[in-house]
């Protein structure tokens, strides 16, 4: 079991804490606003330094000259990453020229049925590199070159990396057709700007291009203040507290009422933006505070790190909240952990310390990459935080329930009494009375600052059995750490978590819980289950993450009766077997090629070999729409003639061969 030094310093020890005042209550640990306060010398990261780049440097790579749209802006959030790019609408189809924006050489390429599925990459003699995702084909001599290495590697799926001199290209030669391969969801253009650390920069931000227009400035959608302190309130209460502005992009934004805050709270945003003659929303690239006057947060996302950086998104913005109602709201402070380089704060970084009788009034403006901006107003109040109540007669019995925010367990308990009574922490022989922070219709809230210890439980007056606290562990950001129990292991890395993790783990009837989905991870867990009954088919049998009905592949290394995988997942896992052969069918045949339908019911397809009279003839894979299919181009494969057998194998090892007359 892992062993958390905070659990030995239990602070609940002396017989002078169980005994607590009945006066107006305040939560009873340690004071979190004193963690709060920065050294001088804290400030958050600097951003990167730009690249001069000449406002015509880069042609536009579809339909040069012309009018366009775009479908994606750079930066733009996304769960587990920023938008690298600008994606550039084809149409509607596929097979538009992509154009070669500067001088350079292809220096790698890439087919895949996942992510940038065939993408291309060209350096340039300044050392930047502009990238081509989800093209349909490569064009020009690197593309037999490419269709060479494939049969030489028996392979549709291959990466390859080339020299300058190898394959040399002019600013505006053809280099490939757009397509809708990969991870696209929809025809269109990829494209990118990366500097030679592979750092994705905004292709805007050197003037943009004249064929996309953008006169209209972002529109505010949400804003919200969230308490960052165990004293700090907004309206009254410790929770992140919604406020929809009203106005224009015109006229502006703001919210009507006057908000009362107390100690460091956070401000959030969500909003849109859109270019000219286009309906989809894409991202705001930069956000700026000002608090009475003056600077205090900046934004701008024209540089993010791919890929150490990029799924640090999860942490710019409220991933529980949006995992929660699929919304997405930003930071407008640097959380701990949070290390891009797109902010520019002071010491605070970005926090707000309120005092009581003192007025904040907020500007933030939203802007785009063309310089288009909008304002949204807001005005804090900042006032004491003090214990009130109201209380209501829908309550007819006691009920307790709790949540962790950040490092603060939060309880709220129902309840019929007039007066709101204490509620005791447990742990062994020791017990730690908490006062009431506040009731409001009769729903009175408890606060305490986990970092003093975990409670085993918790009782309440009026519920007869204490309630079980289900958080097993402290884990501590950038540290190793093991954590280990009867049923699982689990190895945290030094780059695995945002921020401390208040572990919950679970097990019942072959189901293994941790955690939940809404906490993200940086970078991956190793986790070790141990089923409590032996598996028969182990070469058969990995490790699944259920999502309701869904079932998604984990993988699976056995030793002896544990199997172990790796994931950016958390949530809940079963052991199942898949003792199913795939599926495949041809469903197509003549002067155009073959294609196949094909599918697996659980681990999905590990590989795929299609063989003429014996011998390999390339196709290609989408899993979108779990097709396979030989194409015209290939011109060095055995001609469409004689046997043919396509054999499929899926990740649990099931195989199936399918054999027909061409």
């Amino acid at each position: 079991m892992l062993k958390n030094s905070l659990l030995s310093t239990w602070l609940l020890a002396g017989p002078a804490m169980l005994l607590l005042a009945s006066a107006a209550p305040s939560a009873c640990t340690t004071d979190t606003d004193k963690g709060d306060k920065p050294a001088a010398a804290q400030t958050a990261a600097a951003p990167p330094d730009s690249v001069s780049v000449p406002k015509d440097y880069f042609l536009f790579p579809i339909k040069p000259g012309k009018p366009n749209l775009l479908a994606a802006s750079m930066g733009e959030l996304r769960p587990n990453h920023f938008h690298g790019g600008l994606d550039i609408k084809t149409d509607g189809v596929v097979g538009l020229p992509v154009y070669a924006s500067a001088d350079g050489y292809i220096s790698r390429l890439k087919q895949s049925s996942f992510g940038y599925g065939n993408v291309l990459y060209i350096t340039h003699p300044n050392g930047l590199v502009t990238v081509y995702g989800h093209l349909n084909q490569f064009k020009g001599p690197v593309a037999q070159e490419l269709l060479k290495r494939q049969y030489e590697k028996q392979t549709y799926e291959l990466e390859l990396f080339f020299k300058p001199g190898e394959f040399e290209v002019k600013r505006g030669d053809v280099v490939a057709l757009s397509g809708n391969t990969g991870g696209s969801a929809g025809p269109h253009l990829h494209w990118e700007v990366r500097d030679a650390k592979d750092t994705q920069l905004n292709p805007l931000q050197w003037g943009g291009f004249a064929e996309i227009q953008d006169h209209i400035p972002p529109t505010a959608v949400m804003t919200a203040v969230e308490p960052l302190s165990i004293n700090s309130r907004v309206q009254g209460r410790f929770e992140k507290r919604l406020f929809a502005p009203t106005g224009t992009i015109t006229a502006g934004f703001a919210v009507a009422d006057t908000i009362p805050v107390s100690g460091t709270v956070g401000l959030l945003l969500q909003g849109f933006d859109r270019f000219d003659n286009a309906w989809n929303k894409n991202g705001i690239q930069r956000v700026e505070v000002r608090v009475n006057g003056e600077p205090h947060y900046t934004h701008a996302i024209n540089g993010v790190g791919f890929p150490d950086e990029t799924r640090q998104v999860n942490h710019h913005t409220d991933y529980e909240y949006m995992m929660t109602t699929r919304r997405t709201m930003e930071k407008l402070w640097v959380d701990e952990g949070n290390t891009l380089p797109i902010y520019q704060t002071g010491p605070s970084k970005g926090r707000l310390r309120t005092e009581p009788g003192k007025v904040y009034t907020i500007e933030m403006r939203l802007s785009d990459s063309y310089g288009n901006s909008t304002p949204l107003r807001m005005v804090l109040r900042g006032v004491a935080s003090e214990y009130w109540q109201t209380r209501s007669a829908a309550v007819r019995k006691p009920t307790l329930r709790y949540d962790v925010l950040r490092n603060i367990l939060r309880v709220t308990a129902d309840d019929t009494a007039r007066q709101a009574p204490n509620l005791t922490l447990l742990r062994g022989n020791r017990q730690l009375q908490l006062k009431p922070s506040y009731t409001d219709q009769s729903r009175t809230v408890y606060l305490y600052d986990l970092r003093a210890g975990l409670p085993d439980s918790m009782r309440f007056p009026g519920i007869r059995l204490a309630q079980r606290f289900d958080r097993v562990a402290a884990i501590p950001a950038q540290t190793e750490q093991l954590f280990s129990n009867q049923y699982l292991n689990i190895a945290f890395g030094p780059n695995t978590l945002f921020d401390t993790l208040y572990l919950q783990t679970s097990y019942k009837n072959g189901l293994w819980t941790v955690q939940n989905p809404r906490t993200p991870l940086l970078a991956p867990i190793r986790v070790t289950l141990k089923p409590e009954v032996p598996v028969a088919d182990k070469r058969r049998s990995a490790v699944y993450l259920i999502r309701g009905n869904g079932r998604i592949y984990q993988g699976a290394k056995w030793e002896d009766e544990a199997v172990s995988f790796s994931t950016k997942i958390l949530g809940q896992y079963r052991i199942l077997a898949d003792t199913t052969a795939p599926s495949a069918r041809l469903v197509s045949k003549g002067y155009g090629g073959l294609v196949f339908k094909v599918g697996d019911d659980l681990s999905g397809l590990a590989s795929y070999r299609l063989e003429i009279n014996g011998q390999f003839k390339r196709l290609r894979f989408e899993h979108k729409n779990a097709t396979l299919f030989t194409e015209r181009e290939d011109t060095l494969g055995p001609p469409l003639r004689g046997t043919a057998r396509l054999h499929i194998t899926d990740q649990a090892g099931n195989e199936k061969t399918l054999t027909f007359q061409l």
